[in-house]
């Protein structure tokens, strides 16, 4: 017998959603993601300027003997691909819950000042403070993500009304403008902080060392549950706030919840890594392209298909570079914006 939710005619089963796939057909494609960034995490060890044969490789992942190859292995190749994995999943979540919160399919993690304001930072640390080892300035980096974050937020909700994705997106522009001045202005009249600015904005994950990836690891984890969990209540907020406060969302915190993960997860990566463009931004529209708009799901493919192009970047960068490198930021650029093109001629962008 037929109910009342069936789409078609009594007796007959209701057809499928065209560019819905079932929940069996989602996860095994999180299955697929999950080895694809298991193998090329595995490439990342193995590959690089130094030639090492797989065999050797293998043998001292898991028994490290003190030589010069298990060193270069546990010592450089292995924290740079793990702080890949983090920046990667950080960055691509971030995109995908920056469009979500702004509802622009154009919107990326740098849209709330995050990136310039790590990079006053860095300025900062380097021009007046005379830092210039990573692990030193990265916290510089980090402040200066969470100081521009916060006076975006402050901004775009000033007044009687809340912060609504249009006054964010105003806000971030006008902190952008004002912090991209500000470290201009600064490197210009200090050639020695310039020189070393320049090696940071490019990206990179060489030279990363453990301590690294256990300071961004914490920031990078609170941010990652801050922003799953925002997953449902940004799936209500898609039809609009005043249906999102209909089904019980409140719309203010959401909005305020989403912009500390934003800072937590652009902020640490940036600080990390240096600015990488293109991943927070293609990204999700390869998830949505695969998943359809359900946020749970958006995230979660983000949170796996970036760390996949950006260690993939990353390695590619070794190889074309070699016996040097290309920077992972120049190889993301090259990467991403074709991408995203073709993305844009093959699937019409809507408002989220």
């Amino acid at each position: 017998m037929s109910g009342p939710h069936d789409d078609g005619p009594p007796g007959r089963p209701a057809p499928p959603r065209a560019g819905r796939p079932g929940t069996a057909l989602r996860s095994l494609g999180l299955l697929a993601a999950t080895g694809a960034l298991v193998l090329v995490a595995l490439l990342s060890v193995w590959v690089g300027t130094r030639g090492i044969p797989f065999t050797a490789t293998w043998s001292v992942l898991w028994h490290p003997d003190g030589s010069e190859t298990s060193v270069i292995i546990h010592d450089y190749r292995i924290p740079r691909t793990v702080l890949g994995t983090l920046v990667g999943a950080a960055l691509g979540l971030s995109g995908a819950l920056m469009q979500a919160l702004t509802r622009n399919p154009l919107a990326d993690p740098g849209m709330l000042g995050v990136n310039l304001g790590a990079s006053a930072g860095v300025v900062v640390a380097l021009a007046f403070l005379g830092i210039a080892a990573p692990l030193g300035y990265v916290w510089f980096a980090f402040l200066g993500a969470a100081a521009a974050s916060v006076g975006v937020y402050l901004l775009g909700s000033s007044g009687r009304t809340l912060a609504s994705p249009e006054r964010l997106v105003v806000a971030g522009a006008a902190v952008t403008a004002v912090l991209y001045a500000f470290n201009w202005a600064v490197l210009l009249l200090n050639p020695r902080a310039f020189d070393q600015f320049r090696f940071w904005t490019v990206g990179s994950l060489a030279g990363r060392s453990h301590d690294i990836v256990l300071m961004t690891l914490p920031f990078i984890g609170v941010g990652l549950l801050i922003a799953l969990a925002l997953a449902p209540s940004l799936n209500a907020l898609a039809m609009g706030d005043q249906m999102g406060r209909a089904l019980g969302v409140n719309v203010g915190r959401t909005r305020a919840l989403g912009a500390v993960a934003v800072m937590l997860l652009c902020g640490a990566a940036t600080a990390a890594a240096g600015p990488i463009g293109f991943v927070g931004l293609a990204v999700p529209h390869v998830a949505r392209f695969f998943v359809g708009p359900d946020q749970r799901w958006v995230f979660a493919y983000s949170m796996l298909l970036a760390p996949v192009l950006l260690l993939g970047a990353d390695v590619l960068g070794r190889v074309l570079g070699a016996p040097g490198e290309v920077q992972v930021g120049i190889v993301t650029a090259f990467l991403g914006a074709p991408l995203f093109i073709a993305l844009c001629r093959r699937r019409k962008l809507v408002m989220l």
